[in-house]
């Protein structure tokens, strides 16, 4: 096995994990929130973010050779720890359906769920290069 390659299968169960924390923790406290609302509630929200998770996570493990998979890998990690601590430091407010997230503290499953999608968003991103570089000297007959 190259290096590549088992650099890109650590990058897949380092990623995989930190959005398989991800959509525990936001399942976890998903029925926490489901007094928050508009017209959708912040813990259907988190019920999505949760079925998204392990979705990429699914898909990393069965499928981590495609760059669409790690694509929608880094984007399921980015928009979590963005949202987490866009909600974290502003009062946004209600946006269209959605509730006013806001939340000023930081408490332990917060703080797992951020810290694991910071560490998920930068393992995606890496496997995401690494395999776009790959299949792009797979198919670049100059390279």
């Amino acid at each position: 096995m190259s290096t590549a390659a088992l650099a890109l299968w650590l990058l897949r169960l380092l990623t995989a994990a930190a959005l398989t924390v991800d959509a525990y923790v936001h399942a976890d406290l998903a029925p926490s929130f489901d007094y928050i609302r508009n017209d959708i509630s912040q813990g259907t929200l988190f019920r999505i973010e949760a079925g998204a998770a392990a979705l990429g996570a699914a898909l990393l493990l069965l499928a981590g050779r495609r760059v669409a998979v790690w694509a929608f890998a880094f984007a399921v990690a980015a928009a979590g720890v963005g949202a987490v601590l866009l909600y974290r430091y502003v009062d946004v407010g209600p946006l269209g359906p959605l509730p006013n997230m806001y939340e000023p503290v930081w408490y332990p499953e917060k703080t797992a769920s951020a810290l694991a999608e910071a560490a998920g968003t930068a393992t995606a991103l890496a496997g995401l290069l690494l395999t776009y570089h790959q299949r792009r000297r797979r198919t670049d007959p100059a390279e």
